[in-house]
């Protein structure tokens, strides 16, 4: 059993999630975070911890920002966008995720610093066609999974790497498996 409560977007999350771990979790309902859920969360967050498990799309982004907000010390998971697509009508989200590809997010979960570090800079993206390149997109998607930060523009991306305390030497075996 996952010691922490697992937030998620809908109640078919939840079923996934299931199919994957024991766990307790709780349902933001989309973006409407109702006083009722937000102090079903805060309670979770103060007894057991979090862990903030959204679509990988971008209300799912919306979602876990305001989450951050909320709840600064939150864990969160990250589903790779083609780990959770239904491959017959496209449909994106936690509940599309096999068990097997839940389980290996919830395996790498981070957890923001208190004081992000400056361990990467936009160079360090660029160096390495992680954002100015034709490719760069499929390269961050590669890097996020590998990395379990999931898919961001390269602006997020480049603010997942310092704020969850990712070492260089993890960010360049990452980057080395790509070539």
């Amino acid at each position: 059993m996952i010691r922490e409560v697992i937030v998620v977007e809908g109640k078919m999350d939840v079923a996934a999630v299931r199919r994957a771990v024991e766990a307790d979790c709780i349902v933001t309902d989309g973006f409407r975070l109702r006083s009722r859920t937000v102090r079903d969360i805060r309670a979770a967050y103060e007894a057991r911890g979090i862990i903030v498990l959204t679509d990988p799309d971008t209300v799912g982004e919306r979602i876990r920002a305001r989450l951050t907000e909320m709840f600064p010390r939150a864990k969160h998971a990250f589903i790779p966008a083609e780990d959770a697509t239904n491959p017959s009508d496209g449909d994106v989200g936690v509940e599309q995720a096999r068990p097997d590809a839940v389980r290996t997010a919830l395996a790498v979960v981070h957890t923001p610093m208190e004081r992000p570090a400056e361990e990467f800079s936009m160079r360090d993206l660029i160096r390495c066609g992680l954002t100015g390149a034709p490719d760069a997109s499929a390269r961050r998607a590669q890097i996020g999974r590998r990395l379990g930060l999931g898919f961001a523009n390269a602006k997020t991306f480049l603010m997942r790497l310092n704020t969850y305390g990712i070492t260089r030497a993890a960010f360049q075996s990452a980057v080395e498996e790509l070539i």
